[in-house]
């Protein structure tokens, strides 16, 4: 199974990446730690 990230949700990545970096920092990493891990989790 191969999963593409179009670039209009790219930038919604990196929207929330920014957003939860000015957060708390390193909360932006943890937010796509996150959200790579699950989208990991559909090849299970």
């Amino acid at each position: 199974m191969k999963i593409e990230i179009l670039d209009s949700a790219e930038k919604d990545l990196i929207d929330g990446f920014k957003f939860y970096e000015n957060q708390s920092r390193g909360l932006g990493d943890y937010f796509l730690d996150s959200l790579f891990s699950d989208i990991e989790s559909l090849f299970l």
